[in-house]
């Protein structure tokens, strides 16, 4: 790999071990001992002790579950996991899909949060930004993607604030904000287009060495795609006809059809050579 600038800043030990967990161990089917898996966090440049202690904390988090040998142990994905990854699974191909025609509705949010209630603020803003909702004046979350009402339903349920939210889907009445301001005022698509190129310029042309070189790399891509999906609202043409990003998508489209099949190959030998650890 060259060392053109991150697309992303470096990942966290946490994030790479999850998607180690949905690529190479939910296909695997079978359970893996630790020293597989710091292994492979180890060439993604996570040094041991972090690579334990992530591994520790994604166990306390009920993602995976142990099977003790002696001081040693093997891992299985635990039901908590298995959805999790479904979800970013499920998210990560809708992701990479060409998008849809536009109808021109919007789902728009009205919530109101009491300022002292920083905590359940900061998870309905994580949750909404995490469905691709957008912020262009306070208190108001839109997306151009009317379908996620139901999501976007049963997160508010979830916080319990149906009392303090309204909500609507339909297009724009031509009064205050134009769609064009809109999209400018509700996500910072500037910074994100800068990171898309740069993901583009640093992954664009690689083409990795069969075995570790490639299984390594096709993990790193991966995990800028889930990070991506925490950030690209996936405007639709009519709103962003010029966006970088849907050259992203093609480029983790056409990489992962490339890279998926050698790289869990890779995998499996790792798995199976491993022992306790």
């Amino acid at each position: 790999m060259d060392d053109g600038p991150a697309p992303l800043p470096a990942p966290s030990a946490r994030a790479l071990l999850v998607t180690v967990l949905g690529e190479l161990v939910y296909p695997y089917e079978g359970p893996v001992w630790t020293a597989a898996l710091i292994e492979v966090m180890r060439g993604l440049g996570v040094e041991e002790h972090a690579a334990r202690q992530a591994i520790a904390r994604g166990s306390a988090a009920g993602w995976i579950e142990a099977e003790r040998h002696g001081r040693s142990a093997r891992w299985t994905l635990a039901d908590r996991g298995r959805r999790l990854i479904e979800d970013g699974m499920r998210r990560s191909a809708a992701f990479v899909e060409e998008p849809e025609p536009w109808d021109g509705r919007w789902l728009v949010l009205l919530v109101t949060v009491p300022q002292q209630q920083r905590a359940m603020r900061k998870r309905l803003y994580g949750a909404l930004t995490w469905m691709g909702l957008g912020n262009p004046t306070p208190g108001v979350w839109l997306s151009p993607h009317a379908e996620a009402v139901d999501e976007a339903r049963e997160t508010v349920a979830e916080l319990g604030l149906e009392a303090s939210t309204l909500s609507f889907v339909g297009p724009v009445a031509g009064i205050g904000l134009s769609e064009d301001e809109i999209v400018r005022s509700a996500w910072d698509l500037e910074e994100l287009g800068a990171r898309y190129r740069a993901l583009i310029d640093r992954y664009g042309d690689v083409d990795p060495a069969p075995g570790d070189e490639m299984l390594f790399t096709h993990i790193e891509l991966l995990n800028a795609l889930q990070r991506f999906l925490r950030l690209d609202p996936r405007l639709p043409v009519a709103l962003l006809p010029d966006w970088v990003g849907r050259e992203g998508g093609e480029l983790f489209r056409s990489r992962r059809a490339a890279w998926s099949a050698p790289a869990r190959a890779r995998f499996r030998e790792i798995a199976e050579a491993a022992g306790p650890g």
